[in-house]
C-alpha cells in the first residue's frame, strides 16, 4: 500500500521482526527450558510496546486529517488494530512463560509439542508485511487459517492434560498451569485471525471478518466475474449484529445489489421472510439474487431498491414528497391488510412483549427503575405493577381478525421509489400474521423519536404519525374493530418504553417513558367492557 507513510512502514517491519524474533526465542525454550532463553524474553516486553505506541501514534496523527469512512481511514484503522494484535501475541509469549514458571515437573507439559505451534505463529507473523502492503488477500486469508491448526494442536493437548487429571502421579496444579499455557498459544492463533481480517479489511476498503469476506467473495462472483468492476461500501450496521453494504460499479457508483450478512438464524428469516412476502404480496420485497451460509454465518445478495427510506423522506424532503409518500403507504398498507386478511383472532401481547425488555431498558436508563410510592396519601403504583395490570386487560382484548404485517415497521424499513410512486418493505425477519397494531404502533414510536429539534421538521414528523393512524383507523371503522384505539394504545405503550434503550438523550428519552405510563394508566383506568369506546389522545401525545 504506496499511500501509507514510510514511517508508519518502517514501524511495522521493525515489530514484525520483533515478534518474530520473541517467539524464536520461545521455541528454543521450550525445546531447553533455560534461564536464558526465558529472560530473552521477559526482558523485551517494552520493545514491542514501544513500536506498536509509534504506530498508533503516527496513524492517529494521519487520522486527524482523514475522512471517516473513505478507503484510507480504514487502512489506518487496520493498521492500529495488526499492531495491536502484534503487540498481544507478545504479551502471551510472556505470560506463557509465567505459567510454566508454576510448573514443578517440566515434562507434565508435554513441551515437545509447542515448537511446532510456535512455527505455525511466526509463519503468520512473517506474512503480514507482504499481505499488508502488497494488498494480497490470499496471503492474509492464509494467516487467517493458520488458527484453525493452531486450534487442532490446542485441542490435542487439552486431550492431554484432561487425561493427566487422572493420573494420581501428577500435581493438579502442574495439570492446571499446563492448560494456562495451552490457553496462550490458542489466543495467538486468535489474534492471527484478528490481523487476517483486519489486513483483508484495508485490502477491499470494508470491514469484515474471515466469514464475512468468503460470503462476500461467493456472492460477487454472481455479480462480476472478476470482481474488478464492483466496490463495496458500508450503509447500516443493525442493532441485531448484521452488517449491510452496497455493492458498486467502480465508475458509475451505481448500486448493483446490496449485501447483507450476520448470525446465520437471523439471516435465514430474513430470506424466509422475503419468500413469504413474494408469495403473499408480490413486488413489496426486493429479490433475493444470492444466499451463501458458512458455519454459523450467512448472508444475502439482495436487489438494489431505488428510492429513500420514510426517515430520509420526513428528515430531508419538502412536504408535497412527505405526503405523497405516506399517501402511497396508506393505500398499499390497506391494500396488503385486506387482502392477507385471516378470520382468526390476534393477540398483540405489547404489555409481555415490554416485560421481555424492561431490564434492557434498565440497563440503559437505570433511573426508570421504580417502586411504589405515596403522594398525598395516594398510592402510586410502580410501572411494573400497572404493566402486570395491562397485560390482564390486553389479553382479554384480541384483534378480531389477523393479517400479514412486517414486523419491524420502523421509518427506515420503508423505500419510497417517487418516480415509480410506490413503496417496498426491508428488514423482513419478523414477517407473520399478527394484529396490525403492531406495525402501526411502532412506525409512529419510530417516527416520533427521532432526535431532531428543528420545528418544521418536528411538526413534519409528528404529521407522519398522524396520518398513518388516521388511515389505520379508517381501516379499523370500516372491519368492524371496535377496540383498535384500546390495543393501539397500549402497542404505543410498548414501543415509547421499549425505545428507550435506544436513546442516550435523558430529556427524549424520559419524555417517552412518560408518554408510556400516561397510556398505560390511562388505559387500565377504562372500565372493562368499554374498549369500544375508548379513544388514544394522538395529538397530546405526538406533538410535544
Amino acid at each position: 500500500m504506496t499511500n501509507v507513510p514510510k514511517t508508519i512502514r518502517e514501524n511495522l517491519h521493525f515489530l514484525c521482526a520483533e515478534i518474530d524474533g520473541q517467539l524464536l526465542q520461545l521455541e528454543a525454550f521450550f525445546r531447553t527450558p533455560t534461564i536464558a532463553h526465558a529472560r530473552r524474553i521477559l526482558d523485551r516486553a517494552g520493545y514491542a510496546h514501544n513500536l506498536k505506541s509509534r504506530i498508533h501514534a503516527a496513524c492517529i496523527r494521519q487520522l486527524a486529517n482523514t475522512k471517516t469512512g473513505n478507503r484510507k481511514h480504514l487502512t489506518l484503522r487496520s493498521l492500529e488494530f495488526i499492531a495491536t494484535d502484534l503487540q498481544r501475541i507478545a504479551n502471551l509469549a510472556r505470560l506463557s512463560l509465567r505459567h510454566v514458571e508454576r510448573i514443578d515437573t517440566f515434562e507434565t507439559l508435554v513441551p515437545s509439542r509447542y515448537p511446532a505451534m510456535i512455527r505455525l505463529v511466526r509463519k503468520g507473523v512473517g506474512k503480514i508485511e507482504a499481505a499488508f502492503l502488497g494488498n494480497d488477500s490470499e496471503q492474509a486469508i492464509e494467516i487467517g487459517e493458520l488458527q484453525n491448526r493452531i486450534e487442532a494442536d490446542y485441542r490435542k493437548l487439552f486431550k492431554i492434560y484432561t487425561r493427566g487429571m487422572r493420573e494420581p502421579k501428577l500435581r493438579p496444579a502442574d495439570i492446571a498451569n499446563s492448560l494456562l499455557v495451552a490457553n496462550e498459544f490458542q489466543r495467538m492463533g486468535q489474534s492471527l485471525k484478528s490481523i487476517s481480517e483486519a489486513v483483508i479489511s484495508a485490502n477491499i476498503g470494508q470491514a469484515v471478518n474471515l466469514e464475512r469476506y468468503f460470503a462476500l467473495q461467493n456472492l460477487m462472483s454472481d455479480l462480476d466475474t472478476n470482481g474488478t468492476g464492483l466496490k463495496i461500501e458500508t450503509i447500516a450496521e443493525t442493532r441485531s449484529g448484521s452488517s449491510i453494504s452496497a455493492i458498486k460499479d467502480r465508475k458509475t457508483e451505481e448500486v448493483a445489489a446490496v449485501f447483507k450478512d450476520g448470525e446465520k438464524t437471523k439471516v435465514k428469516e430474513e430470506r424466509q421472510g422475503v419468500k413469504s412476502w413474494h408469495a403473499i404480496y408480490p413486488g413489496l420485497a426486493p429479490k433475493i439474487l444470492s444466499y451463501e451460509k458458512r458455519d454459523q454465518s450467512a448472508a444475502l445478495l439482495i436487489e438494489h431498491l431505488p428510492g429513500m427510506t420514510f426517515e430520509q423522506i420526513v428528515l430531508n424532503e419538502p412536504a408535497e414528497h412527505c405526503e405523497k409518500a405516506l399517501a402511497c403507504l396508506s393505500r398499499t398498507l390497506k391494500d396488503v391488510w385486506k387482502q392477507t386478511k385471516m378470520q382468526e383472532p390476534a393477540e398483540l401481547g405489547s404489555m409481555q412483549q415490554l416485560v421481555r425488555r424492561l431490564e434492557e431498558v434498565r440497563r440503559v436508563h437505570p433511573e426508570f427503575r421504580d417502586t411504589p410510592v405515596r403522594f398525598a396519601g395516594q398510592k402510586i403504583l410502580s410501572l411494573d405493577s400497572i404493566v402486570q395490570e395491562a397485560a390482564n386487560r390486553e389479553a382479554a382484548v384480541s384483534a378480531p381478525f389477523s393479517v400479514y404485517i412486517h414486523g419491524d415497521f420502523n421509518a427506515d424499513n420503508i423505500i419510497y421509489d417517487q418516480e415509480e410512486n410506490r413503496v417496498h418493505f426491508v428488514d423482513l425477519h419478523r414477517s407473520r400474521y399478527m394484529d396490525y397494531v403492531q406495525d402501526v404502533s411502532v412506525f409512529m414510536v419510530s417516527n416520533y423519536r427521532l432526535q431532531v429539534v428543528d420545528r418544521e421538521t418536528r411538526r413534519r414528523i409528528m404529521q407522519s404519525s398522524l396520518t398513518l393512524y388516521n388511515a389505520a383507523k379508517a381501516f379499523a371503522r370500516k372491519q368492524g374493530d371496535d377496540t383498535f384505539d384500546f390495543r393501539l394504545s397500549l402497542g404505543l405503550a410498548r414501543s415509547f418504553a421499549s425505545s428507550t434503550r435506544f436513546i442516550f438523550d435523558k430529556q427524549l428519552a424520559r419524555r417517552m417513558w412518560l408518554r408510556a405510563r400516561y397510556l398505560i394508566e390511562r388505559t387500565i383506568a377504562c372500565p372493562a367492557g368499554d374498549e369500544a369506546r375508548f379513544r388514544v389522545p394522538v395529538k397530546e401525545i405526538f406533538i410535544d
